[in-house]
């Protein structure tokens, strides 16, 4: 087959690119590179079924010839990146979708896109069910990514009911693995890289609030199951390990990876930063996936890989 993934560059979007083409397929990688990794790129040009367009999906997509499957994965992800430049984020997850949608309606190409458990903002269910409308703060210091996420979500649904276009909407909760870039503001990638440099890891808030890891391995086969699975465009699909965790467990097992004590650094929580998280995976479980990787057990991974990279052993 061949696949159009957007944000090919980024987490996610490697990880992705890594499996389409290890199982032999064709991929053509789109990225601003505003947010992306570079070592990621270099590492996926390498592979003769990749090809690579640098382009903004804000603006029009050029003639790149057809394709069986597009994967829309195309947005900073962390905080302090979305945060940036709210007003492009939140273009790329409205404009982009639009322009997306108009490069796959004449072959009626099919798109996955990656939608986001920050749509549920600062929640008042818990654990959170699709059918759960969310607690967003509309115009606060999230919303870019928060209203962004859910703008495209009904941009989807209303163009898949208006011309019966294909699609396939995950709402995607915290992961972590290899191919994070080290410097990209997330919780996972800060504990770990603070953790490593040998610096107090900076917890905002008391670090009660909880959070469900899922290991990148485990949400690729996810993806690859939806992307399988019997269109259903009534609801988008949750993503992620059930298992819930404290901040501070997460610290607590980094430090028992690393057999070190780390110190604590406590700053002012973010405001609308989410006091829970953990996904209700029914959904996602009736086409047959239950997320397999331990916390520790990624996290092990997770951190053998931060060793390994340059801008880690030159420090």
């Amino acid at each position: 087959m061949r696949y159009l993934v957007t944000g090919a560059a980024g987490f996610l979007g490697t990880n992705l690119c890594l499996r389409l083409l290890q199982s032999g397929h064709e991929v053509l990688g789109i990225d601003n590179m505003s947010s992306a990794y570079e070592p990621n790129l270099q590492m996926l040009r390498q592979n003769p079924l990749f090809s690579f367009e640098k382009h903004d999906i804000v603006n029009k997509l050029p003639h790149l010839g057809k394709f069986d499957f597009i994967y829309n994965l195309a947005c900073p992800a962390s905080p302090a990146r979305y945060q940036r430049d709210p007003v492009q984020t939140f273009r790329t997850s409205v404009w982009g979708v639009w322009n997306v949608l108009q490069y796959a309606l004449p072959c009626k190409t099919p798109i996955f896109h990656s939608s986001t458990s920050e749509i549920y903002g600062d929640p008042l269910e818990h654990p959170q069910k699709e059918s759960y409308w969310g607690h967003v703060n509309p115009v606060g210091m999230r919303a870019c990514y928060d209203e962004g996420k859910r703008a495209a979500e009904t941009l989807l649904f209303d163009f898949s009911r208006k011309h019966s276009h294909p699609i396939k909407v995950v709402r995607i909760f915290n992961t972590y693995g290899p191919h994070m870039d080290p410097k990209d503001g997330r919780v996972v990638s800060n504990f770990i890289m603070q953790a490593l440099e040998g610096k107090p890891i900076s917890v905002y808030g008391d670090g009660t609030q909880t959070r469900s890891f899922c290991f990148v391995d485990d949400l690729m086969d996810a993806f690859l199951l939806v992307e399988k699975s019997a269109s259903d465009p009534a609801s988008p699909i949750n993503l992620g390990n059930p298992d819930e965790y404290t901040l501070l467990q997460l610290i607590e097992t980094i430090e028992q990876i690393l057999k070190k004590k780390i110190k604590r650094k406590f700053l002012p929580l973010p405001a609308d930063d989410p006091k829970q998280r953990r996904p209700d995976i029914s959904i996602a479980q009736k086409i047959g996936w239950n997320p397999k990787v331990r916390l520790q057990e990624g996290l092990k991974k997770t951190i053998e890989h931060f060793k390994g990279l340059n801008a880690y052993s030159k420090r």
